[in-house]
């Protein structure tokens, strides 16, 4: 009888763990540690768009753009890989820097990839320091467009995650996106460990975003040395995005 009653309560005791874990794995807190994310207030922060140097030589990874921002006296605090690119590192979509005009916008449907995943959208920042999220379809460059980056596919469309998602889905990559949240400051976010791209909206959902945009898997690097994420690796980029002091 005492047997039975320590195999009983042997059991209750590992049911309890297992439910504490599921718990912890399912809480807000289990969900985001599976993230590392950074928030920008673009109207107080420099956040610039970056490709080529004055050269016109492609900065290719975030080592070769903090050496020479170092040279301007300027500091690179936070760098992520933008909107997809071509084999030759030139954006495959949108590209405005500065507000100039350096590549139009990709309307090309019914292509191979994951920026061809309709709805693709475009994460633009106008002069006011105002971020957007918006898809491709409802863009329009004007003068206020001071930097803009062309990506696929939107992750939230009106607090609504893409259609094409699947819950439990086995396509896994590390992956980074941005999302624009309620109070009006950028999030920017990057997976810890190989994610489907379910879960990965999910979590922009969860932080209040309304739209929210993938940028890019597998190549995806964040350098956030306050959080101990130093990728100054040769990574072969096309635009970056940086926060600068």
């Amino acid at each position: 009888m005492k047997n039975v009653f320590l195999g009983c309560l042997v059991g209750v005791v590992i049911a309890i763990g297992f439910m504490s874990f599921v718990g912890m794995e399912n809480s807000s807190e289990g969900v985001e540690a599976r993230f590392e994310f950074y928030e920008v207030n673009p109207r107080n922060q420099n956040l610039k768009f970056y490709w080529k140097d004055e050269q016109k030589v492609n900065y290719k990874s975030f080592q070769n753009l903090k050496a020479d921002l170092q040279k301007k006296k300027e500091n690179l605090v936070f760098a992520m890989n933008a909107g997809m690119y071509l084999k030759g590192l030139s954006p495959q979509g949108l590209f405005i820097e500065k507000g100039v005009l350096v590549k139009d916008v990709n309307r090309q449907k019914n292509n191979y990839g994951n920026f061809y995943m309709e709805p693709n959208g475009i994460f633009y920042l106008t002069t006011s320091g105002v971020p957007v999220v918006c898809q491709t379809k409802d863009f329009k460059n004007s003068p206020e467009v001071k930097y803009a980056t062309q990506s696929g596919p939107m992750l939230l469309i009106d607090g609504k995650l893409h259609s094409r998602f699947i819950l439990g889905s086995s396509n896994v990559h590390v992956r980074n996106g941005v999302g624009v949240l309620p109070n009006g400051n950028v999030l920017f976010a990057i997976s810890k460990e190989p994610i489907n791209f379910y879960d990965f909206a999910t979590f922009f959902k969860n932080k209040g975003c309304n739209n929210a945009l993938y940028l890019d898997g597998f190549v995806s690097r964040m350098y956030l040395p306050e959080k101990g994420w130093n990728a100054l690796d040769k990574s072969s980029f096309g635009v970056i995005i940086g926060v600068v002091e």
